[in-house]
């Protein structure tokens, strides 16, 4: 039986060489990332476990029904999963009302400033609660997401997921931010979401992957904090 020959990195050539180190040191920064998803989500879900049960009553209090919103997303390599939130809206709010607004967001048709105007959303804010605006503003309803990341749906940081009709609009390159897992928050977010284009949006998601390190992780989670802490948040 003949044995196998496995070459070393020194017997490629120095293309090869560069296109194997650069393959390592994605696969470790992949690697590394998720345990650093792993270590933040258990010691936040040890910390913010009782903050979320009283969330959750104060949600079914306020509005009966279930307190978390589970909504079908798509992932890394488009894959599909059930995202977790804390219920903003009314119990019987159909999710399907902004699906219009979203895909001409995405195509296009709508400039950034335009989609943080009331007169080109959805007629949808007379249904979010009280208590939901204030889950919004201080993102708290992105808490159980927690439990995206445990499962491996999500990172701490990446790309925002879309529904999968918002996802049948992208264009070709917009698909490269299907490249890594979602995440809570973004370089998109802590540069101006809500004032973006969809297309500029999706270059902050490109940039973000193709600069992907621990350190800019660390870098956007500190933005985030700052920004929670100013109230800035979803409207």
């Amino acid at each position: 039986m003949k044995s196998i020959k496995f070459m070393s990195v020194t017997e490629l050539s120095p293309q090869d060489q560069s296109l194997t180190r650069s393959q390592l040191k994605s696969r470790y920064v992949l690697y590394g990332k998720r345990i650093f998803d792993l270590v933040i989500a258990v010691s936040s879900l040890i910390i913010l476990l009782p903050m979320m049960a009283l969330i959750s009553l104060i949600i079914v209090i306020n509005s009966p029904g279930s307190p978390i919103f589970i909504q079908e997303r798509v992932g890394r390599k488009g894959k599909r999963f059930y995202i977790y939130k804390f219920r903003t809206m009314e119990n019987n709010y159909d999710s399907e009302n902004d699906r219009a607004f979203m895909q001409a967001y995405i195509s296009g048709q709508l400039d950034g400033d335009k989609v943080n105007e009331d007169v080109y959303k959805p007629n949808n804010h007379s249904k979010i609660t009280k208590f939901g605006k204030i889950l919004r503003v201080t993102s708290l309803d992105e808490l159980p997401q927690i439990f995206n990341i445990l499962k491996g749906d999500m990172s701490m940081v990446g790309p925002r997921p879309n529904v999968a009709w918002e996802v049948e609009k992208y264009s070709d390159w917009h698909k490269g931010r299907l490249k890594v897992l979602p995440g809570i928050t973004g370089l998109a977010q802590v540069r101006g979401r809500s004032s973006l284009t969809f297309n500029d949006l999706v270059q902050h998601d490109i940039e973000y992957i193709e600069n992907l390190s621990f350190k800019q992780d660390l870098h956007i989670l500190w933005l985030t904090a700052l920004m929670v802490l100013r109230g800035v948040g979803a409207r």
